[in-house]
């Protein structure tokens, strides 16, 4: 019953010869041309997306209670009018521990093949347009974003967990025959035969931006260890969650396993079912992507569980010297704007010397430098079409009240260097937008920079000198973490002193990025998440992300 996998056995060689090497490489398309797709295929998806509006999402569940929903699309400021099965987690646990039976038993590769089949069919074109207009219309990314960071990058993450799943699990052997003298005439041969158990089930909490980036690694390193998953979305992107998992428990059904190894608990932000799922007794693993907070906590409390975390942190940006200043400029300020600085690899904290840097432009001032980033940033945000593909909208309109907030505090302390406006969207009128708050204060200013502020806010601080900024943004990622770090320097000695503090501190640096978004984490080449500082405690993907959600038993018995 290997036919899936030897089916997709290319696909995973491809990918795991990529883990040794690094190199660059998708298995899924990033772009949504025509050139790629046709033209009848996007039109299809957008059809089949008006379809979706203001109808109950078909999904058989087990326990369902009653229906839930609540996404406003931020957008067009309407609800989506879409219903979800709202689920009794006792029921869910309980199929969950029946499907595992079956789905546990059955051999290493056959269960691989079959997490192969459904990444291949999520990464079809039809699925992809139609993820893609999901996510636009819930998390609020661009079209593009969501096509390809929610699609392509997503379904690469999936692949790329499923590979070191794969990788683990292949170097356990089914059997060994073993003997040894005990003394002098006693000689003990044994066959032993050695078997992968799973965990049991994982409840993966997907985050509101990017949904699909932690669920899928989590879902196929689950599956493919032997483990059942349910999977709770945000409220406010519940339906590319519920697309994925149909297509899943689709694929499950194909294959004669049973669909309730993945299964969705859907709720509202006024009565969380999180805290419920997290606790049962039944919860062997959780995946957890979301705020800092919520994440030490479940880090600290939830022992009995094995836990994996990507949270967030104080993404920050040294700059000691350039030898491309406008081109540092410009794409500092691209992170800045990017999906509404709503990534976990946004940068906010942008530390500067106060006696100001050089550069190949001759010596540039603190206020020079700060001008020059701002300018580049309304650059970006000035134009409407080039900000409604960069900047895309709010996930959250609570967002706005923080802005201010942030605005309010930084007036009497420090300056603003620009205010945050919405940008006029040139398809929708209605949209949820913001342009980047960029503030100026001090390094002494600890206490309105160092955490997360999630949404389009950044910090330009004011710093003694270079070590004193590598200083100040080292702490931060000790005390608050931090998923990436920039070093922007033409003295070779400063970079390698910046490499060693931020990889001391438990961070990945990147330095000198220039010619590319910066916030971009690429799946089977860069570790995203180190797991040594409070931004997370998990890797995508590593070893360590599949290796203990099964463990290993063993029989032995005297050689016949």
């Amino acid at each position: 019953m290997n036919t899936l996998f030897n089916t997709h056995w290319p696909l995973l060689e491809k990918a795991l010869d990529v883990c040794v090497h690094r190199y660059s490489w998708t298995a899924f398309p990033e772009s949504p041309s025509s050139k790629i797709h046709g033209s009848e295929i996007p039109k299809a998806a957008i059809a089949k997306f008006d379809d979706l509006l203001g109808h109950p999402f078909d999904l058989d569940m087990p326990g369902i209670i009653g229906s839930i929903g609540e996404e406003v699309s931020p957008f067009t400021e309407q609800p989506l009018g879409i219903k979800y099965p709202d689920v009794d987690p006792e029921q869910l646990f309980a199929a969950a521990a029946v499907a595992r039976e079956d789905w546990s038993a059955r051999p290493m590769q056959e269960r691989v093949g079959i997490c192969l089949e459904i990444l291949h069919r999520l990464g079809q074109s039809e699925a992809l347009f139609l993820n893609a207009h999901a996510t636009v219309h819930t998390a609020g990314q661009s079209f593009i974003m969501a096509f390809a960071g929610c699609g392509a990058n997503s379904l690469d993450r999936g692949l790329e967990a499923l590979a070191y799943a794969y990788k683990a699990m292949s170097d356990v052997p089914e059997t060994a025959s073993w003997q040894r003298q005990f003394g002098p005439t006693i000689e003990s041969k044994l066959e032993k035969r050695f078997r992968l158990m799973p965990r049991g089930t994982g409840v993966a909490i997907t985050c509101a931006t990017f949904p699909q980036w932690n669920g899928y690694p989590a879902i196929m390193a689950n599956l493919a260890t032997g483990n059942a998953t349910i999977v709770k979305p945000h409220p406010r992107t519940t339906l590319p969650v519920a697309m994925f998992v149909r297509t899943m428990r689709e694929v499950l059904v194909e294959n004669a396993c049973d669909p309730n190894l993945i299964t969705m608990a859907a709720d509202s932000e006024s009565d969380p079912i999180t805290m419920k799922l997290m606790q049962h007794a039944d919860a062997a693993i959780i995946d957890f992507t979301g705020g800092p907070t919520f994440g030490r906590w479940i880090e600290e409390n939830c022992t009995r569980s094995l836990v994996y975390t990507e949270t967030a942190g104080c993404n920050s940006v040294v700059i000691d010297s350039s030898d491309n200043f406008d081109e540092m400029c410009r794409w500092i300020a691209h992170s800045m704007c990017q999906a509404s600085a709503q990534m976990c690899t946004s940068v906010q904290n942008i530390f500067v010397p106060r006696d100001g840097i050089e550069s190949d432009d001759g010596h540039k001032s603190f206020d020079e430098v700060c001008s020059s980033i701002v300018a580049a940033v309304d650059k970006f945000a000035g134009n409407p079409k080039v900000a409604a593909g960069l900047c895309g909208t709010l996930v959250d309109k609570k967002i706005y009240a923080a802005i201010d907030k942030m605005a309010n505090a930084v007036r009497a302390r420090g300056r603003i260097l620009r205010e945050s406006a919405r940008y006029a969207h040139p398809e929708f009128d209605n949209a949820r937008t913001a342009t980047p708050l960029v503030l100026q204060v001090d390094a002494s200013d600890k206490d309105l920079y160092a955490q997360e502020h999630f949404g389009p806010i950044s910090f330009l601080i004011a710093t003694d000198s270079s070590e004193h900024a590598l200083q100040r943004a080292t702490d931060d990622v000790r005390s608050h973490g931090a998923i990436t770090s920039h070093v922007y320097s033409s003295d070779e000695d400063f970079l390698r002193r910046a490499e060693n503090a931020y990889h001391q501190a438990g961070a990945s640096l990147s330095c000198n990025l220039i010619g590319m978004p910066i916030n971009f984490a690429a799946a089977y080449s860069d570790y995203h998440v180190t797991g040594l500082n409070p931004a997370g405690n998990a890797c995508l993907s590593d070893l360590a992300f599949v290796s203990s959600r099964f463990r290993i038993v063993q029989t032995r018995s005297p050689a016949k």
